[in-house]
Parts: C-alpha cells; sequence; structure tokens
C-alpha cells in the first residue's frame, strides 16, 4: 500500500476498511461511536464516521507521568472522571495518595480545558453499552491509544475497537487494551507515523472544532 495523500485521504480508505468489517460482523459494531484523538486522530476519524453514519466525538485523555518522569505512565484521566491507574508504576514510583490524586486533578483540570475547546458546550457522546470506535493518524508507541481504550472501557462501553491507517507492528501484538484492532499499514520498518503520509502537516484546533461542530450539525 502506498503512503497517504494526507489525513482525509488515509480517513477514507480506513472508513472503507471499516465498513467491509461492519458488513462482516455488524453485531460486533453494535451502535457505534467513532472516537477521535485530537488533534491529528479527528480528520481522519471525521471520514469514519461519515461513511459508517455514526456519531463522531472527541475522546479526550491525559496521561499522569511520574514525577520528574512525565514519560513514565502513571495512569490517565479522561472525561466523566474516568481514571486509569498502573498500580505497578504507582509502587515503583513510591508516590502518595495525596500527590497522586493531585497530580489527578491537574490532568481532569487539562480535559476540561480541552474538551471546552473543542465541543464549545456540547456534551460529550454517551458511550454506555455501545461500541466505541478509537481513530488515530497512526501509532508509534501505543501509550496514548492504550490509555484511550481505558478510558472508553471506563465510560462504559461495551466494547474497544481501534482503527488506525499506520502502526508500528510491535505495538499492534501488545495492544491487548482494545478488543479489536484495524490497522491499514504495518511496516516492518516502521519509524514514525508522519513518513508514511504525504502531507503530514499539524491539525490545528480550529479544524477539530470545524468537524465536530459539522457533525454534530
Amino acid at each position: 500500500m502506498s503512503r497517504f495523500a494526507d489525513r482525509v485521504d488515509a480517513g477514507r480508505r480506513l472508513a472503507r476498511r471499516l465498513a467491509e468489517r461492519v458488513a462482516e460482523a455488524p453485531d460486533a459494531f453494535a451502535d457505534p461511536v467513532v472516537l477521535g484523538l485530537p488533534r491529528g486522530g479527528v480528520p481522519v476519524a471525521a471520514e469514519v464516521a461519515r461513511e459508517l453514519a455514526a456519531p463522531l466525538d472527541v475522546l479526550i485523555v491525559r496521561k499522569v507521568g511520574a514525577p520528574g518522569q512525565e514519560e513514565v505512565a502513571m495512569g490517565a484521566v479522561g472525561e466523566s472522571d474516568a481514571v486509569v491507574r498502573n498500580d505497578h508504576v504507582i509502587r515503583i514510583v513510591g508516590i502518595s495518595a495525596q500527590a497522586l490524586a493531585a497530580a489527578e486533578d491537574r490532568k481532569r483540570a487539562e480535559v476540561a480545558k480541552r474538551a471546552e475547546l473543542f465541543r464549545r458546550g456540547r456534551s460529550a457522546v454517551p458511550l454506555e453499552g455501545r461500541t466505541a470506535i478509537i481513530v488515530d493518524d497512526g501509532i508509534a508507541t501505543g501509550a496514548t491509544v492504550r490509555a484511550a481504550c481505558a478510558i472508553a472501557a471506563a465510560r462504559g462501553a461495551a466494547r474497544v475497537v481501534v482503527a488506525v491507517p499506520v502502526a508500528a507492528p510491535d505495538v499492534l501484538d501488545d495492544l491487548a487494551e482494545a478488543d479489536e484492532v484495524i490497522c491499514l499499514l504495518a511496516p516492518a520498518g516502521f519509524m514514525a507515523v508522519g513518513m508514511h503520509y504525504v502531507d503530514f502537516h499539524q491539525t490545528e484546533d480550529a479544524e477539530v472544532v470545524r468537524l465536530l461542530a459539522a457533525a454534530s450539525a
């Protein structure tokens, strides 16, 4: 498969694959909600939502990093007071319950701020009992998408599907948080998501806001 022209092209190709998968197993995609990971995943997700005639929303998740080692995830927080914790890392770090709660509260404030920015007062699409289809423009390390899967499950999703145009193959093999993973391209020589796009310019906040507003209308 050739490189994707841009995120819209990637979204259209991914949407066609998902439509085929839904036709094969409609019960596995009952009552779907398409959730783009801001910012780059939203243009991809918009094409998927359009093809599946499903609601489009964002899944806002913030990693809670260890003190002084932000890349080491102690857990993550999301909307609806959803929280997931990596007990193994928390034990190693030795952080107190009070300090952990404070770190989570700081990240919740970031989640709330971004939710207001992107949704402009609209409520999050409910996930309770539904199929959550989490879409990003690609997966490199998998940390964000793993947290997103956990947050979707914490918000009550009955089934969690990850759908991406491109990903590192070793990450796909280890993505146990998802019930199903759909990926168009997993090259053995994967180095970075952007290498598989001709145009990989940064998605602006305004574009995310526009796509969500258009979908809600």
